[in-house]
């Protein structure tokens, strides 16, 4: 099966207002993708939404958040139960900072609903980190039932690599790297599953960087997604020399 686990709707300020969780949803299928996860700036608002569409395309949904963690790091949370995925957001949405949204660099924030409707506007800047470290999020994830996993750990700027200079030991479920390093990191990186993922934040991004996982059964919960993806791991060990 075809994944891919970073994609920002329109709830994002930095995406196209044309990214809704419908489109999301019908370019992912068109694509052949299986296994979609919505994943916008500090906010699973639009989840609900994405859930519906994603029931239309007979696709695999996870509903999660790029969390910016006070490092300045960007990690992903993703949860196979919407109400855990909610649960997190109130989690988020508690200490969020209320700094007005500057729509003269950056776009509307609209909660929309599966036909593309417009709930609500959020007019404070989605993008801000939010006063959790990386191990307080990380420990939130798991305690919802949720995988964790770095976001371009070795992007330029608001990356575990960029910020720290290294990534700490812990508990990962995966770590996703910048398209064309997958081999380096996983020499560098044995033991953890390594991914790409899309990172879409415009119609022409989406499904530009999935990796292929094998699920066992019908069920694609979280518990098989991270066997999944340690068997990723186990392939890459009996691959390395």
């Amino acid at each position: 099966m075809l994944a891919d686990l970073h994609n920002h709707s329109c709830l994002s300020p930095c995406a196209s207002l044309e990214m809704s969780p419908g489109l999301i949803a019908r370019t992912a299928a068109a694509k052949g993708i299986g296994l979609i996860a919505l994943t916008d700036h500090n906010s699973t608002r639009n989840c609900p939404a994405f859930r519906d569409a994603c029931k239309r395309y007979n696709l695999t949904p996870l509903f999660g958040m790029e969390i910016t963690t006070t490092e300045e790091c960007h990690v992903l949370t993703l949860f196979d139960d919407l109400d855990a995925a909610m649960e997190m957001n109130r989690w988020i949405a508690a200490v969020q900072p209320r700094i007005p949204l500057n729509l003269d660099y950056y776009s509307d924030q609209p909660v929309v609903d599966a036909d593309d409707n417009i709930i609500e506007l959020l007019t404070y800047f989605l993008g801000q980190a939010v006063p959790h470290s990386l191990e307080s999020v990380r420990r939130q994830t798991r305690l919802l039932g949720g995988l964790f996993i770095p976001s371009h750990i070795n992007r330029h700027s608001f990356s575990v690599e960029s910020q720290l200079g290294f990534l700490p030991p812990g508990d990962y479920d995966a770590i996703e790297v910048v398209p064309g390093t997958v081999d380096a990191y996983r020499r560098r990186y044995p033991d953890l599953p390594v991914i790409t993922a899309s990172d879409s934040h415009c119609p022409e991004q989406i499904g530009t960087w999935p990796f292929h996982i094998h699920l066992e059964g019908q069920g694609h919960d979280i518990a098989a997604i991270r066997r999944g993806l340690m068997n990723l791991t186990l392939n890459n060990l009996s691959s390395t020399p």
